[in-house]
């Protein structure tokens, strides 16, 4: 959602905040940045939010804490840790603090109305063992981005099945395109570039039950076309892909010289700043149209340690007031996570172009962030899934490996 991303995949910042005067409650909220810039950092969001709240709570001070993607999740648990737990925090996982009984249940804090108006795939995924913990923030989906200027040079349609990819990257390549495909699969956010390709093979990182089938025969295959189809002929551009961050292929696609990257929301403002003419498909699966799109949330989260249960509600349920979700939906191009807020987008034409995001929510495929081994899992994905694509490499032995590190944590989750 990005020097640095989230589970949305957004660029970060390095901020803090806090408003002044005296207050009889200092609620502290840590957050984290989705801007592209200091000059667009969520700080700017926060603290025109955090004014308007106080005008009309004299008693609340709300301290907020603004840090990239890179450090918020570490951040965060360094103050639980240590004793000193914020009073909220927003970042991308939620089920260990729950499961751990440190978090206030949703309906401890949020009016019912504020509650009943999530979207319901996003209020179920904020759920450990059927009670609702992870409240959502924000969201998106993910679409395959391509170059129109580029593939109009080359000749070529955007595709719409894995070999008509390859063949699409073979012929920007001959254009001498930087990036025919870009294939993100480094520290920042490996684990959302490999949920697409494992959904476009016909799987993903679980089964219908919840059990991991990280290394399934399908997820095998997905991971040997990509080794043999497209990185090792040389057409995922100049960076190996465990080196390749999602930050520097947007970056790198916003600059005109890529031709093809699976991207969310956010990634059409930064390319059409720049002039790239672009369009977007549904991500292509072996022989058509993708089992599902990926969906992401990230999450708001209260902890129980300092109290102020009743002024954290308040304060929520302010937050998720519809005129704010859509400000911050459309200050970063993400997509909102209640009804309200979503029918006033769908029926917006000055949104149209999110309409297509929007669209793919409902049915989309999340993380399993109900899961508390899912940090576990997350970060070790992040770490080698790059390994299983590079020279010498073995997908099944890479995805073998990664799914050990599932299962352990998973046992020891659930014991």
């Amino acid at each position: 959602m990005i020097a640095v991303v989230s589970a949305l995949g957004m660029t970060a910042v390095l901020g803090g905040c806090g408003s002044t005067g005296s207050s009889d409650v200092t609620l502290r909220l840590v957050a984290a940045d989705y801007g592209d810039s200091a000059a667009g950092s969520s700080q700017k969001y926060w603290d025109k939010l955090v004014e308007q709240y106080e005008d009309t709570h004299p008693d609340v001070k709300v301290d907020v804490s603004v840090y990239s993607w890179n450090d918020v999740d570490s951040k965060v648990k360094e103050m639980v840790d240590a004793g000193k737990a914020p009073d909220l925090a927003q970042i991308g996982a939620y089920a260990d603090y729950a499961a751990e009984g440190k978090l206030y249940e949703a309906s401890d804090l949020l009016s019912i109305p504020v509650q009943a108006d999530f979207l319901s795939r996003l209020a179920e995924a904020g759920q450990v063992n059927h009670v609702q913990y992870g409240i959502p923030f924000a969201a998106s989906t993910r679409v395959l981005f391509y170059n129109k200027t580029l593939f109009a040079e080359a000749g070529i349609t955007p595709p719409t099945t894995w070999d008509q990819l390859a063949a699409d990257a073979r012929a920007l390549k001959d254009q001498g395109v930087e990036y025919p495909y870009a294939l993100p699969l480094g520290s920042e956010e490996a684990q959302a570039e490999t949920m697409q390709w494992l959904l476009s093979g016909g799987d993903g990182y679980t089964d219908t039950i919840g059990t991991y089938t990280i290394d399934s025969a399908q997820n095998v295959q997905t991971f040997d076309w990509l080794k043999d189809d497209l990185v090792t002929k040389g057409l995922t551009g100049p960076v190996a892909p465990g080196k390749l961050n999602r930050a520097d292929a947007f970056a790198a696609f916003a600059n005109g010289r890529v031709g093809m990257v699976n991207g969310h929301p956010a990634l059409m403002r930064q390319a059409a700043k720049n002039g790239v003419k672009f369009g977007m498909v549904p991500m292509p699966g072996r022989t058509g149209e993708a089992k599902a799109a990926m969906g992401v949330a990230d999450w708001m989260m209260a902890f129980k340690e300092n109290g102020h249960a009743k002024q954290i509600g308040d304060f929520l349920n302010f937050v998720y007031d519809e005129k704010n979700v859509l400000a911050f939906s459309h200050e970063y191009g993400l997509l909102p996570v209640t009804g309200s807020a979503s029918d006033a987008m769908s029926q917006d034409s000055q949104d149209k172009d999110l309409h297509a995001f929007l669209d793919q929510l409902t049915t989309a495929e999340l993380y399993p962030v109900g899961k508390t081994s899912w940090a576990v899992v997350s970060a070790d994905i992040k770490k080698t899934i790059g390994q299983a694509v590079a020279p010498g490499g073995s997908p099944a032995d890479v995805l073998g490996r990664i799914q050990a590190t599932a299962t352990t944590a998973d046992s020891s989750a659930s014991s």
